[in-house]
């Protein structure tokens, strides 16, 4: 039962902290350009490559 008392505030808190970060990437645009990155890694920038 003395665990309870600190795994259940320490549950809230990571939680909430979770939560907060999650929010702030959502308001700094993180999740804005998903394909982008996913392209960028295919287009071949580099003209001098034989392959």
């Amino acid at each position: 039962m003395n665990a309870l008392v600190i795994l259940i505030p320490a549950a809230l808190v990571l939680g909430i902290g979770a939560l907060v970060v999650f929010m702030w990437t959502l308001r700094s645009n993180q999740y804005e350009d998903l394909d982008g990155a996913a392209w960028r890694i295919i287009e071949n920038d580099n003209e001098n490559d034989a392959a």
